[in-house]
């Protein structure tokens, strides 16, 4: 099996050339390990340290963020033939030699996705802060890990970590297309694609005088990875997502309702609860029009998902040769 470990890094020259060097060189199960690095924009020597330690690159200057970035990773890692794909932060919060952990349940076949797990102790299995992460970091994690669970039906306690392996049908099924991060987006598309997912505990550094440079500030990092998980939930489950939201109004508007024609029945008068008539009335409308649109989004859905399918093969048929049939073509 051919794995290939990438790191999208910025302005990362005081700890790039240690992460490069230290990526095994020999893992069980794997024949060919590869190192690439995507250099987003630095205006340090990050990528001449990169290549002096062995590593490919792949740099144009520009800054195009960590969502454009993992979709550059993913065509590289499919275009060269990789069986498996990690990729790792650049700035040594994780250790390389942990690389193993996550690729073994790919290459023993029992997982298609493997996620680090930052929160779960491996010794306890309980969860925990890990030491020096910033707490609003923390909390806002937690927050994110129980909505994704929530929304695809499984359990996750880390969905935002940047430490992740995927073997070649995940890389094919991953079409997303966030512009910030895609870390939420990519946990949601495999779990309903059904696709294998595993969590792995490992640790990770957090060094007090560092900024993140993704999260810059917490609210706003809150607020984007809201947007991103309400979007991918109303791409790939538009019925329930219009329900809920057509049944906070009408639950409401019933209620009014029951008020105002209560009292009607009760005194023979509307005063003073006329205003109730005419907010049930809006509320039940409201409420009705997100369902009409919620059927409307299924009908759409299904579309998307035959999309999702077609995508997915001319995926296949472009980088595995016209030959595909629905499985890898054999190399002769």
């Amino acid at each position: 099996m051919k794995l290939i470990v990438i790191s999208i890094c910025k302005d990362e020259s005081g700890t790039i050339g240690e992460l490069v060097d230290r990526i095994p060189k020999r893992i069980n199960g794997i024949s060919e390990i590869e190192k690439w690095v995507i250099d987003d924009g630095s205006t340090d020597n990050t990528a001449e340290i990169a290549t002096r330690y062995g590593a490919k690159l792949v740099r144009d200057g520009d800054q195009k963020r960590l969502a454009f970035r993992f979709r550059e990773a993913v065509e590289i890692a499919l275009t060269r033939g990789a069986d498996i794909m990690v990729n790792i932060d650049g700035d040594m919060q994780f250790d390389p030699k942990d690389i193993p952990k996550l690729t073994k349940p790919i290459v023993d076949s029992k997982a298609d996705f493997v996620a680090a797990d930052r929160f779960t102790n491996a010794s306890t299995g309980k969860i925990r802060r890990p030491k020096n992460m910033p707490l609003g970091k923390y909390i806002g994690n937690r927050i994110g890990s129980k909505v994704v669970s929530k929304l695809s039906k499984r359990k996750f306690r880390d969905v935002t970590c940047g430490f992740r392996a995927y073997n070649r049908n995940a890389l094919f099924a991953l079409n997303t297309d966030g512009t910030y991060t895609y870390t939420q987006e990519s946990f949601q598309v495999l779990a309903i694609k059904k696709l294998r997912i595993m969590s792995v505990p490992v640790e990770v550094r957090y060094f007090s005088e560092r900024k993140s440079r993704v999260v810059s500030n917490i609210f706003h990092f809150i607020a984007i990875s809201a947007i991103s998980i309400l979007r991918s939930y109303r791409d790939f489950a538009p019925l329930r997502f219009f329900g809920w939201l057509g049944l906070i109004p009408f639950v409401f508007g019933v209620i009014s309702l029951a008020v105002f024609l209560g009292h009607w029945f009760l005194t023979g008068s509307f005063s003073p609860y006329k205003f109730l008539g005419f907010v049930g009335v809006y509320l039940l409308t409201m409420g009705i029009i997100f369902w009409g649109l919620g059927l409307v989004a299924d009908m759409l859905s299904r579309m998307l998902n035959n999309q999702e399918k077609i995508l997915e093969r001319l995926k296949r048929i472009d980088i595995e040769g016209s030959q595909y049939t629905g499985q890898k073509k054999e190399k002769k």
